[in-house]
């Protein structure tokens, strides 16, 4: 709609209830007054001019503008958020894979920030901020009132500047206190590694714009390495999600057929499928999937992709339970509105939305120790006299001792994964 040369100079206010009388006008004219919700516009109208008049300080209309279109969308959902052009610039370069800040994901509950999970390697994971941990002040300041990306945006700043975060987690009895120093946050999406000979780990941090490249070249070097790989550990931990279309991408390295994910919203264009293509990178070797709480979104996606096409053994913890999609709109001024438009639904139909994946082998968030030898075990070949068995050998003396830091003290959930995997190998075989 045009606003005439002669409305140019009015108040906000006044254009506002303008705009009103020329709505409600065309809705008498095309269609019935029911279809807007015109006494609410009538109040939205009378409230913004009397805090023009009577507010204790002057407020500026753009301003006031601004917070109504934050408030309209922080009341949506959690996800959905007003963005500025400097914090619509952030989102970009955060899907690039750099960006400055703490590295964590972040979402809204309870009028509190709730951390999805913190990035690998970065001043949140470095300080042991966990998945779960709410946030309810930012140097001092309560983030009560506040929407995600004004949080957010007190969460960023120089590198080498330092925050200080006040963090509720369950089971502490009081707020912890945790300063943390601000950095460049330089997320490397895909790593991999040889577990043992002929078994793989491959971690995916974040879901970014290359990631399901990296996903095949990072496999391809460790078929390389290894000469052959007989299993895969996919690790989607503290996995806040990231772009749909590489998540897409890495379940269809390791599907060869049928649906990945569909999406289902009001308007047709928010209603997609996406099918797996003719391949699987890992030729049909097993392939053990490790989740938890912070698993959200996209590594949900792949996670449900793999349980229900089952490609793979989903383990760990049930996953955060964000099924629904984002979609990022310009705006002609610079800005963007970050609204949610769709929910995802796993091959067979499952939704994710607040239900999360439940895996199919559930491990606790446990840590082991090595037992205090006091002696050690007594075994056949420690016997005197013991018969000699048909290898000739005498006793295991000549046995290695176990290695003094195991996989199992380190990561106790990936040394399951890999005991697992070597089953499903044998079984294979």
């Amino acid at each position: 709609m045009r606003i005439p040369g002669m409305l140019q100079g009015l108040t906000a206010g006044t254009l506002i209830a303008l705009l009103l009388a020329n709505i409600q006008g065309v809705t008498a004219q095309s269609q019935s007054a029911d279809d807007l919700p015109l006494e609410e516009l009538r109040v939205f109208t009378e409230v913004y001019e009397r805090i023009q008049s009577d507010h204790v300080e002057s407020v500026d209309d753009e301003e006031l503008v601004r917070n109504a279109i934050r408030g309209m969308l922080q009341g949506l959902d959690p996800h959905s958020a007003y963005l500025a052009a400097s914090e619509y610039q952030q989102l970009r370069e955060g899907t690039r894979g750099e960006f400055g800040g703490l590295g964590i994901e972040v979402g809204m509950e309870d009028g509190f920030i709730k951390v999805i999970a913190p990035i690998d390697g970065t001043p949140a994971d470095a300080a042991g901020i966990e998945p779960g941990d709410l946030i309810i002040r930012i140097d001092e300041q309560s983030v009560k009132g506040l929407d995600l990306q004004e949080a957010v945006e007190l969460m960023r700043g120089d590198p080498g500047t330092e925050i200080g975060l006040s963090i509720l987690r369950e089971g502490e009895d009081a707020p912890i206190e945790i300063t943390l120093e601000r950095d460049v946050i330089q997320v490397e999406s895909v790593r991999a590694r040889m577990l043992e000979p002929g078994f793989g780990y491959l971690r995916i941090s974040q879901f970014q714009s290359r990631t399901g490249e990296d996903v095949l070249e990072a496999v391809d070097e460790l078929r390389h390495e290894s000469g052959s790989l007989d299993g895969l550990v996919l690790d989607l931990r503290n996995n806040p999600g990231g772009v749909l279309d590489a998540a897409v991408g890495v379940a269809d390295a390791f599907i060869s057929n049928g649906v990945i994910v569909s999406t289902e919203g009001r308007v047709e264009s928010a209603r997609n499928e996406f099918t797996a293509t003719p391949n699987d990178i890992l030729n049909g070797a097993p392939l053990v999937v490790l989740v938890n709480a912070g698993s959200a979104s996209a590594a949900e996606i792949v996670a449900g992709a793999l349980q229900d096409q089952r490609r793979a053994v989903i383990m760990g913890e049930p996953t955060f339970g964000k099924g629904s999609v984002q979609t990022i709109l310009p705006l002609r001024n610079g800005n963007a509105v970050k609204l949610t438009t769709a929910r995802y639904y796993t091959p067979d139909g499952r939704s994710i939305q607040a239900e999360g994946i439940i895996p199919d082998v559930e491990i606790a968030n446990l840590r082991v120790s090595d037992r205090e030898r006091a002696a050690e075990a007594v075994r056949e070949s420690n016997l005197p006299r013991h018969l000699q068995g048909d290898s000739g050998r005498s006793n295991a003396t000549d046995q290695q001792a176990p290695p003094q830091s195991s996989l199992a003290t380190r990561d106790y959930a990936l040394a399951e994964a890999l005991n697992l995997l070597k089953g499903l190998n044998i079984l294979g075989n």
